[in-house]
């Protein structure tokens, strides 16, 4: 195969098996890794919905689905680089082409109370529409899709792939979702048809109708909340944090499912003070039974020369979460430890026990603890 092919239909089938999804759970390095192996550029572009973007003479256009609403002349590609204008029209290159799809577990996103320990099929574009200095995935989401190694994967193959492996949930993750949100729009779309849930992995910088839209086809979100200063944003992620609150505040209108994700990189956004005042937000416009996942940074892109965060650090924040009224507090990237499980917050008894990302044993019946029959908020079937 050469670089620039695109994939068949049967040839698709047939990588699917090539790199694992017979065999279940696939870790993103090895998933990335197979698909390079094999795989060449797309040039896959789809004109950007008209309500989403201005034009205006001289062929110039705006583009309206971030807050960061770039302004483009003929040739240049937005912020998220994803988006072009082409002599006038604006275009996404994100559309058929994704650069990872992966088999997962639902609590790798992290969902905790969607579902728990069902498998999805993970889909991700390259580009991202923020910045972060210390980006997990920085390969794939700093580069332009072109510039990757990509699968040819129409809309409806996506929800045909996920249906043939029995996976009943498709996940827009790893990179960020916003960057291309028509592909994953379209494929929710079909996905919702066929009875197939959505769920996404966002920064969640995007304006409000467009979230509105997207609300209308992911049934959960899991929202990163990079830190809970202005300044945190400015200087390490590269947009504003305003946007991503008043989003969340969106989403829990919309009546979707939401769990918060925290990654604590040190000396950057672990002020004790900073996570308290985030937690008091929490439980004041959210709810106290919103679950919030603080992560642990793994040393990547420009900060590599940081530690990884102590798990004292972490374990602290969960206890500040919930000295402040939050439910539902977990920790990942650190197992195994008491943080991975969920617990009933009346009688305290383990009603979800995991290992990671991975669940041993569920005693939540019928939405309610196994034990003392409270009700646990979140959506299990």
């Amino acid at each position: 195969m050469t670089p620039g092919e695109n994939i068949s239909r049967r040839r698709f089938v047939q990588n699917i098996s090539l790199f694992g999804f017979g065999s279940g759970v696939i870790h993103y390095s090895s998933a990335f890794e197979a698909i390079t192996a094999f795989l060449g550029k797309t040039k896959s572009f789809k004109e950007v919905d008209k309500k989403w973007y201005k034009q205006s003479e001289n062929n110039i256009v705006q583009c309206l689905i971030c807050p960061l609403n770039c302004t483009l002349e003929d040739g240049q590609t937005c912020f998220c680089r994803t988006r072009k204008n082409h002599k006038g029209k604006l275009m996404t290159h994100a559309y058929e082409n994704p650069c990872v799809i992966s088999v997962d577990s639902i609590e790798k996103l992290p969902l905790n109370h969607f579902m728990p320990g069902e498998n999805n099929i993970s889909i991700a574009v390259g580009g991202c529409n923020v910045r972060c200095i210390y980006c997990q995935n920085w390969q794939q989401s700093q580069s332009k899709p072109e510039e990757l190694k990509t699968f040819s994967l129409s809309t409806s193959e996506a929800v045909a792939g996920s249906k043939k492996k029995e996976c009943g949930i498709i996940a827009y993750t790893y990179t960020e979702p916003v960057a291309f949100f028509e592909y994953m729009i379209d494929v929710a779309t079909i996905a919702k048809e066929k009875n197939v849930k959505n769920v996404c992995a966002t920064a969640l910088s995007i304006n409000t109708e467009p979230l509105k839209e997207l609300c209308k086809v992911i049934d959960a979100f899991s929202i990163s909340i990079k830190g809970f200063t202005e300044q945190f944003y400015d200087k390490v992620v590269g947009c504003r944090l305003d946007p991503i609150l008043k989003g969340i505040e969106t989403i829990k209108k919309e009546n979707k499912w939401l769990e918060l994700v925290n990654l604590i990189v040190p000396t950057y956004n672990d002020n004790l003070k900073d996570i308290k005042n985030m937690c008091k937000w929490i439980k004041e416009h959210v709810g106290s039974e919103t679950p919030l996942h603080f992560g642990r940074f793994v040393p990547e892109y420009k900060l590599r020369d940081l530690p990884r965060t102590p798990v004292q650090t972490l374990e602290k924040c969960r206890e500040i979460a919930l000295e402040t009224g939050l439910k539902h507090v977990y920790i990942f990237n650190v197992s195994p430890h008491e943080g991975n499980s969920t617990y009933c917050p009346k009688c305290s008894s383990k009603i979800i026990e995991r290992l990671g990302f991975k669940v041993l044993d569920n005693k939540i019946k019928n939405g309610k603890c196994g034990k003392c029959n409270t009700k646990i908020a979140g959506r299990w079937t």
